[in-house]
């Protein structure tokens, strides 16, 4: 049961905000360009809102680059994903560790490809200490998935406090989804139980730093009670 003190605590500690960044493809197709083009200027939208969040007051951000379904799409095109995934770990990280964001990669990594592997490791080892922003790249990630291996990993001894340790990140406060679709995808499942959804039209290559603090504000005009009335009702 939760009691009244977890909710003060979820509530005045640091944002998770978690974002599923859809509409690169759709954004490129309405330019006449190919969908790579649209990955890459995601790839600067994503740089964007990375170096708004920590002044919007967000210390963990998990953003779904990869999921496990898309190995389903043209190999032509994932092989480009996982060519832009090794140049932004390459590019951004010593600015990463200037601004202090912590970067983390979550997902399957036996499937990735080997050469993408120790930017990986290297990006991950060289941030570690940051305290600004914790940034989780979600790679060949599935949350069904994850949240089994977390299962499976508690050797008999499942609660709802070990699961979520396992999967090792505080409960998603807010969670954002760009391209006017609806629905997770399997996106952080057992993260987003309790978490405000928005939805924005907004293609990810043209969300900006402001539509982050729009969404931000949004969360903020929302009342979490967390299964609980509001205090007005025990008046």
């Amino acid at each position: 049961m939760l009691k009244s003190s977890d909710i003060s605590q979820r509530t005045s500690s640091r944002l998770h905000a978690a974002i599923i960044m859809d509409g690169n493809g759709r954004w490129a197709s309405t330019r006449g360009l190919p969908r790579v083009a649209g990955h890459r200027a995601g790839a600067e939208a994503l740089r964007r809102v990375v170096e708004a969040a920590p002044d919007l007051d967000i210390g963990t951000l998990t953003v779904y680059a990869f999921s496990s379904d898309n190995w389903r799409r043209p190999q032509p095109e994932v092989s480009a994903l996982m060519k832009m995934f090794h140049i932004y770990l390459r590019r951004e990280q010593a600015k990463c560790v200037e601004k202090g964001v912590r970067v983390s990669v979550i997902g399957r990594r036996d499937r990735l490809p080997p050469l993408l592997l120790p930017a990986i490791d290297e990006c991950e080892s060289a941030t570690a200490q940051g305290e600004r922003l914790n940034l989780r790249l979600a790679v060949d990630y599935s949350s069904r998935d994850a949240i089994l291996a977390a299962a499976l990993a508690l050797n008999g001894k499942p609660t709802r406090e070990n699961l979520s340790e396992a999967l090792g990140a505080p409960d998603v406060d807010l969670l954002i989804r760009t391209g006017g679709e609806q629905r997770l995808s399997d996106f952080l499942l057992w993260e987003c139980a309790y978490a405000e959804l928005l939805f924005t039209p907004v293609m990810w290559p043209d969300f900006k730093a402001s539509d982050l603090a729009s969404a931000v504000a949004e969360f903020h005009s929302r009342e979490r009670r967390f299964g609980a009335l509001p205090h007005a009702a025990f008046a």
